[in-house]
Parts: structure tokens; sequence; C-alpha cells
């Protein structure tokens, strides 16, 4: 076995990345090689609710690490296993926890019945200019960012003020999380049928499994004219988004608590001409305007998904192996209409798990094509109900360059063919 250790960022000590199991677990796992990781520290604060501010420690002497890991290897040694510390002349790696954040405060702390303990901050990160950004996080996996979004400082002052002392209003116009440009650019494989259906008048349908902070259901709505339903499992998360994260319910947004795999069990049925009424009903709670039941009599253009598991001895993966069976794929190409695709955010915790998904996927539906999100972790796989031979690259439609307008980068033309 192979030992390192890890020096805690100074002033991050609470963060549950470093007190929880969960977290421990995946600095781990994000460690190649490494099955012992020992993480050095300042001691926590006993009320970790008092602490609700950070700001990046830089050591200017640069002998510092030196120092420091030549008065911590006598405690390394007795840290080791007994079997490695037999063989003499061991050598323990130091490793350093990077990430981009400059500063951060911690704007709400709140817990869920279904995802339990989260957290709102608000953080500043590195870039050539001062940048801003609003993220969700839950306990239960603390290095997952569930939600990011830009916002931007209200006060004029800007270089003078730290990041407590500002306030910022959300802008749902960017989507800054890796992953969700990506899917969204997905709906270029159907820009044709959706182009039709603005032409005749009609918004297109979008149904969002895990709303999160909703910025997906906002730019859905606000920046492409989708009629957008989402469902999330924890009314919480949905009183958080509204809250924090500018979620706006009602006209062209519809949110509901339930089981999204459920409900779409429930549509597969109503699809094959069961009448399910009855069952959706307890199925799922309204949180908006509307009619619970009508809202999925309806079939979607495309199904957007975003469930990430809920095991975090699994590591940091999506979609949830829940989503991954037959009878659940199968239930989400009848929620869809005939020119309709699947979106899905992808985090494949090994080769093997992305080959599997791949597989259960191409026996349900017609086509795959997939994304690279460039952040060497997320994967947007689409798949269409129908063949596809549509080109993005090609394409001169205006819902295309509609899409190509609001997304930044060249997503739209990296679609390939799996």
């Amino acid at each position: 076995p192979k030992v390192a250790a890890m020096l805690v960022p100074k002033n991050r000590e609470n963060d549950w990345i470093f007190t929880t199991e969960a977290g421990h677990l995946q600095l781990l796992l994000c460690s190649p090689g490494i099955s012992r990781l020992i993480l050095i520290g300042n001691t926590p604060v006993c009320d970790e609710y008092a602490v609700k501010i950070y700001r990046k420690s830089v050591e200017k002497d640069p002998s510092y690490m030196e120092k420091l890991e030549q008065s911590l290897y006598p405690l390394f040694m007795a840290l080791l296993p007994k079997e490695v510390a037999e063989k003499g002349n061991c050598e323990v790696p130091f490793l350093s926890y990077e990430d981009n954040v400059i500063s951060s405060v911690i704007i709400a702390r709140c817990a869920g019945p279904c995802v339990g303990e989260m957290l709102v901050e608000d953080v500043e990160i590195e870039g050539p200019s001062r940048v801003f950004r609003r993220r969700l996080r839950f306990k239960r996996l603390p290095n997952l960012v569930q939600t990011e979004i830009l916002v931007t400082p209200d006060d004029d002052c800007l270089n003078a003020l730290q990041i407590e002392e500002l306030e910022f209003c959300p802008n749902l116009e960017v989507l800054v999380h890796p992953y969700l440009q990506p899917m969204v650019a997905g709906l270029s494989l159907i820009s044709g049928h959706i182009q039709e259906q603005f032409e005749l008048g009609v918004k297109p349908r979008a149904f969002c499994l895990g709303v999160g902070g909703g910025a997906l259901l906002s730019f859905l709505s606000k920046l492409l004219g989708f009629e957008v339903v989402g469902v999330e499992l924890d009314d919480v998360v949905l009183r958080v988004a509204k809250q924090y994260f500018g979620l706006q319910t009602g006209r062209g947004i519809q949110t509901y608590v339930g089981d999204g795999i459920n409900i779409l069990k429930q549509m597969s049925c109503y699809a094959n001409g069961n009448e399910s009424r009855p069952l959706l009903a307890n199925d799922v709670r309204n949180d908006s305007c509307g009619n619970k039941i009508d809202a999925f009599r309806s079939k979607f253009d495309v199904l957007m998904v975003d469930l990430d598991s809920s095991d975090y001895k699994m590591g940091i993966s999506a979609p949830a192996v829940e989503f991954v069976r037959k009878d659940v794929l199968l239930a989400a190409k009848l929620s869809l209409s005939e020119h309709g695709i699947l979106a899905l955010n992808v985090i494949p915790p090994n080769r093997s798990f992305y080959d599997m998904l791949i597989q259960e996927m191409r026996e349900v539906f017609a086509d795959l094509h997939e994304i690279d999100c460039g952040n060497e972790e997320n994967v947007a796989l689409m798949a269409s109900v129908s063949p596809n031979h549509f080109n993005p690259a090609t394409s001169r439609n205006t819902f295309t360059g509609k899409l190509k307008s609001v997304l930044s980068g060249a997503f739209v033309d990296k679609i390939k063919k799996i």
C-alpha cells in the first residue's frame, strides 16, 4: 500500500471536504495509487456554523513546505501501515489540495428530508478579473458542486470590497456548470423539429429530471423559449433554488416535488393506454401553478437528466444506477415525442460503467451522440427516439443559430455520433 499526506488549506479546516467520510473518500479516489491518505491541518472549529468566510492563504516563504515536511516526517512514519514501515526507507509524497477558489462566504445552510444538509456559498474564482459564482453543495457529496451560477456584484466599489461585503444578483443568461452547455448543445440534433414547433406557434417542451438550483430550467425558458417542467425529490432544494439561484416558477416553468423515475414510469403507463391519473397524483406534489397531472400528459421534446448517485461510497458518479435500467430507459423513451431526445449528464466512475451505459441505451434508442465536456470528468450523452441524420455542423436554421449565439464555445460542432 502507498501512503501520502495532504495539507488541508488554511481556513478550510471546517469544509465538509476535509471533515466528512464522504469527503475523505473522494480525496482518496482522486489520488491514484494511494491507499492511505494522511490529512494535516489545524484543528477544526467546534461550531462549524460559526465559520463562514474563507480566504486563500499565500505562503511567502518558498522553503515553508520543505520545512513542514521535515518536521512532520516522524509523524508520517508512525502512521504507516506495519508492512510498509518494516521495509524501511519509506517516502511519503506530500500532496496539495488545489482548486480555483480565492475566497468564499457561506450565505445559507439548511437540511432537506432527502438530500440532508446543504449549503449555499458565494465564491470568487481565479481569473484575469474578479469573477464570482454562487454554488450549492450537499454534505453527502461535498466534493461535488451541485449547482453553479454566475453572480454579478451590485456595488460599484468592487475592487475595494471583500466578498462578504458584496451583494450579488444571479445572472441566468450564462451556463457556467461544465456539463450544462454541452447538454443544451445537444438540442441542435433536433433543431429542425424545434424550428418547426416555433413556426407553428408551439413552444417546445422540456422535462428536467433533477432541478438543483434551477440554472438549466431558467436558461431553457428565458433564453430558448421552452416550456419547462422540472421534478426534484427534495422540496428544500426547490426552496433554495428560488431563494438564492433566481429560479422563478409560473409562466414557462413548472416545478414539482417527487421521484422523477417513478413519474417516468407512470407516464409510460399512460402512453401505453393505461389511465395513470390516480397513481401519478400520489407520486408528485405541485410546487408551482398549473395542474399537476396535465403537465405530464403531453409528450416532451427533450428529457434532461441530471441525477448523481447518492451513494458516496461509489465516489462521484452519474447518472444514478436506478436510472440505468431497461424499464426506466424505455419509460424515458415513451415520455418523448417521435423526434425527441434524451440528454444525460454522465460522470463515469470507470470505463466499464460508461460502456455498460452505452450498451443499455443502444438497446432502447435509435441513435446515440456524445460531447466531451472538456473537464476530464463529465460527458453529455444524447439519445434519439428516431434515427437522426441531422448534421449540426452544417445546419443553417434559425434555432441552431440561436443555440450557437447563447452558448459559449463550440459545443454544437463537437457532437460526435457513437
